[in-house]
């Protein structure tokens, strides 16, 4: 795990050093271990390095093939590196560090771009051809690890985090108000190819990308999901649980200690039962946020429950004060806007757990793939409706009820089947502090209404979070985890699990009323019954409302909505953000969510001067 730089200059203008050790340390908390730069020329490479698997200077990157030809560098984790390495050493290759680069490179110069389908893990890398000049590029099949590019006639800028191309980029930089309104309306980000700023984009995850000296970028996608699950395959908890297995066994390779971010959940505790029972992994260690009992977000309870798998229980409790305190390094960590303070109790997670370990393991990815989100039951209802499978459909609703004593399935179902423009003139009504201009400009159809909401079945649904919501959530852990420099471990995205699980029929998925069935099956006498049968949906939560309260914090909302730049007028209209806001502190309403956005607008766009 490790971060990754890089310039290619079209006109010929030799690399400056400099800069390039410029943009390697404003991403140096990704790599505190070691660093290296290659330049040749009109190109430069730039590597900082957190030592995982082989620590010693055989696994220094940037890393050359044996005759020199291929230079790359590469940032995440290819864990069945092993079993590869042994099928490259059969073909006659032969290895001078056990590390998983040099895997990668004489995979890449044994079967080139195909070699990405015999990769199992999270990357972004680049290799440099020094013969003909020509730049590899590639990312994995869901967007573990990011890669950030700015490109124009003169140059292209690459980089692990946006603010290492911002070093480089000498040109002004501007808003991309389509992104900010996705953001301020539908609390989405990272669902295509476009970041906050217009002239700043990422190479999509599953996609590869060529570049030749004459500027010339072509982007490929070279992994599609949707095609990977087109035949419907059956599977017994058994087959699940030893697929869940093999993927942990992988992600337990490392030569560092190695921990689990534990929630109170079923995903992260389903990771910790499994290693304990079924791989006899001893001396655990788990880190968790916790709050005070009765508050929004805390599962002191639900960890306590799996005590007796873990050695060393670590908490963290985040609060108004910590969260005020952190707030310009939280906010200035994550280079762009988020929707959530949830992030926040990942943020200081990961700086609880870098006082013991450097890997961690979480359940990211288990929702969705398993339908874990409350508001799957409406796909789900909407796929039986649509079916005509009516009482299958009025059994699924009875047992929903029954178990939720919940009508909100039935209303996103409802939401589901309306047509695209009217789900977003609903969705438009909640949010009357957006400036009317704003949201003239940008209520036009869009991909989120189109495809996340428009799904025509389950696995549709499914396979669309994969394609447009599920980034967000594996960039903000990669931002909060390498700011503390941890490489986070998701063992619920290795490829085979995510393939075999969305082939399956929707009833493994949603069966009685509960979600995420095939996996509650498979941990029947492994999960403690009072995790394994919990059924509602926390994750990493706050208790932002109470938060929100505080003096300190009112002063400062207070002082954004009544003192706003002229740029935050163009979106937010302050009189009802300000309003909202009276109410919020009487307790009419809660409206946490909406004034996190306005604090995390406002010092976003100040950090950036716009």
């Amino acid at each position: 795990m490790c971060g990754i730089v890089g310039r290619v200059n079209f006109n010929q203008k030799e690399i400056d050093e400099v800069e390039i050790r410029a943009m390697m340390q404003k991403i140096k908390h990704r790599g505190p271990d070691d660093e290296g730069i290659f330049i040749d020329k009109s190109v430069g490479l730039g590597f900082v390095r957190l030592s995982i698997i082989d620590l010693s200077e055989a696994g220094h990157q940037p890393m050359f093939s044996d005759d020199k030809r291929f230079v790359i560098t590469f940032n995440g984790e290819v864990y069945n590196y092993i079993e590869l390495r042994d099928e490259l050493k059969k073909l006659g290759y032969s290895f001078k560090s056990n590390s998983d680069t040099e895997v990668v490179l004489k995979a890449y110069e044994e079967w080139g771009e195909s070699a990405l389908d015999k990769f199992n893990g999270m990357w972004a890398f680049v290799i440099y051809d020094t013969k003909t000049k020509e730049l590899f590029g590639a990312r994995d099949r869901f967007g573990v690890k990011p890669f950030y590019y700015y490109i124009d006639k003169n140059s292209f800028i690459f980089g692990s985090e946006i603010k290492a191309l911002k070093k480089a980029i000498k040109t002004p930089l501007s808003i991309n108000e389509e992104a900010l309104f996705n953001y301020l309306l539908f609390n989405r980000t990272d669902y295509s190819d476009k970041t906050f700023y217009s002239e700043i984009f990422k190479v999509p995850h599953s996609h590869s990308f060529r570049l030749k000296p004459n500027g010339e970028f072509k982007l490929k996608r070279w992994y599609n999901l949707k095609n990977r699950c087109k035949k419907q395959q059956d599977i017994s908890p058994k087959e699940y649980l030893e697929l869940f297995k093999s993927s942990l066994k992988l992600r337990m390779r490392s030569d560092v200690p190695i921990g689990v971010c534990l929630s109170g959940g079923i995903d992260s505790s389903s990771i910790v039962a499994t290693l304990s029972k079924e791989l006899n992994i001893k001396n655990l260690r788990s880190f968790s946020a916790v709050y005070k009992k009765g508050d929004r977000g805390d599962e002191r309870e639900y960890i306590e429950e799996m005590r007796e798998f873990v050695t060393e229980m670590n908490y963290t409790t985040p609060s108004a004060k910590s969260l005020f305190k952190d707030l310009e390094d939280f906010i200035r960590s994550q280079d762009e806007p988020f929707p959530t303070t949830s992030i926040y109790a990942q943020y200081k997670v990961m700086e609880l757990a870098k006082k013991d370990v450097k890997v961690t393991l979480d359940g990211q990815g288990a929702d969705e793939q398993l339908a874990g989100y409350t508001y799957f039951y409406g796909f789900y209802f909407k796929e039986l409706l649509k079916s005509l499978s009516l009482l299958r459909l009025f059994e699924e609703i009875y047992s929903y009820f029954k178990v939720q004593k919940s009508l909100f399935a039935i209303k996103a179902m409802l939401f589901f089947l309306l047509p695209s423009k009217l789900k977003l003139k609903l969705k438009v009504k909640k949010l009357s502090y957006i400036k009317e201009s704003f949201y003239q400009k940008h209520n036009i159809s869009n991909i989120l209404t189109e495809e996340l909401y428009g799904s025509a079945s389950l696995r549709d649904s499914l396979i669309n979070h994969f394609e447009y919501k599920l980034e967000h959530l594996l960039k903000w852990e990669d931002l909060n985890s390498m700011r503390f420099s941890i490489e986070a471990r998701v063992p619920f995205l290795d490829y085979r699990l995510v393939e075999q699980s969305l082939s399956l029929n929707s009833n493994y998925h949603i069966q009685k009323g509960v979600t995420k069935y095939i996996l509650r099956e498979s941990m029947k006498s492994i999960l403690p019954e009072k995790i394994r049968k919990r059924y509602d949906k926390i994750g990493f939560a706050t208790p932002e409302a109470n938060w929100f309260r505080e003096k300190f914090f009112r002063k400062k909302i207070e002082n954004i909505l009544k003192n706003p730049t002229k740029t935050f007028e163009k979106y937010i209209d302050t009189k009802v953000a300000l309003d909202m806001y009276h109410k919020h502190l009487k307790k009419e309403i809660d409206c946490s969510k909406d004034i996190w956005k306005w604090i995390n607008l406002d010092l976003w766009l100040r950090e950036n001067r716009f």
